[in-house]
Parts: C-alpha cells; sequence; structure tokens
C-alpha cells in the first residue's frame, strides 16, 4: 500500500535536516503568484506598487518581488475595500492601526517600569527596621 506524501522526519531523527525558510520581509512572490495566493486581479496589486502604497522589490531583471508581509498588506487592504473603504481610507485605517498599537506597547513598558519600583518600596517597607540612637551622652546631664 504506497501513501503519498509520507511522514516528515522528527527533530529527533538522524536524518531531519532544518531548512532555512526565509523571513516574512524576503521578497520571493511575483505579482501572479501573488494575485493567485490573495484570490485577486494582478492588475490591483500592480495599481498599489504604481500608487506608492505597497513597494515590492524588484529582481534582477525588474519584476515585481512581494514578502509575506506586503501580502499581508495588500490582503488587509483588499479588506477594508471590500468592506466599501476607499483605498486611502484603507491606508488610513491601517496607518491609525498600527499607531494605536505602538502606543499600547510603550504604554505596557512604562507600566511595567513604574510597577518595578513599588515592588521595591513595598519588599522594603515589609522588612524591620533597626533604630539606632545617634545622639551623644551629655556628661554633664544627671
Amino acid at each position: 500500500m504506497s501513501h503519498l506524501g509520507g511522514a516528515a522526519p522528527s527533530s529527533a531523527s538522524r536524518v531531519h535536516r532544518p531548512v532555512d525558510v526565509p523571513d516574512a520581509v524576503a521578497p520571493l512572490f511575483s505579482v501572479s503568484q501573488a494575485a493567485a495566493m490573495l484570490d485577486m486581479q494582478p492588475a490591483f496589486i500592480r495599481r498599489l506598487d504604481t500608487e506608492g502604497v505597497v513597494c515590492p522589490a524588484r529582481s534582477v531583471g525588474g519584476q515585481r518581488r512581494y514578502s509575506r508581509v506586503e501580502l499581508g498588506h495588500i490582503a488587509a487592504l483588499a479588506a477594508l475595500m471590500g468592506e466599501g473603504m476607499t483605498l486611502v481610507g484603507a491606508q488610513r485605517v491601517i496607518e491609525l492601526e498600527n499607531e494605536v498599537a505602538d502606543l499600547r506597547r510603550q504604554l505596557a513598558v512604562e507600566a511595567s517600569a513604574r510597577t518595578r519600583p513599588r515592588r521595591l518600596n513595598a519588599e522594603s517597607q515589609s522588612e524591620p527596621v533597626t533604630v539606632v540612637d545617634t545622639q551623644v551622652a551629655d556628661p554633664e546631664t544627671p
């Protein structure tokens, strides 16, 4: 009985070989590949480049090459436009969402920085404190 595909070796297998997978910003996909992956017309994807919305890398031959990050951006734009927004409106929504995400990260960093000193103060207040009398006794006082 033959199986299609077969099983991949586990990471513990002696025949397992890690494969370098390009990162999310590697320009790998042509316009036609991007269009097929996103189920949209190549002309729309080219228009986004022409209007400066998405600026893909270019191959040695001058062909557009899109990264996974750019494909995500295009998909987000298309989804917002599918809800009735203009391209400019969709771009603005994405910009504002990115700003909100950045501000939330900043707030989280600041909040954690503020809670650290409070913890230290609370710990130091819970420890017993020894008071030492530093006054020198006056020899003339009985």
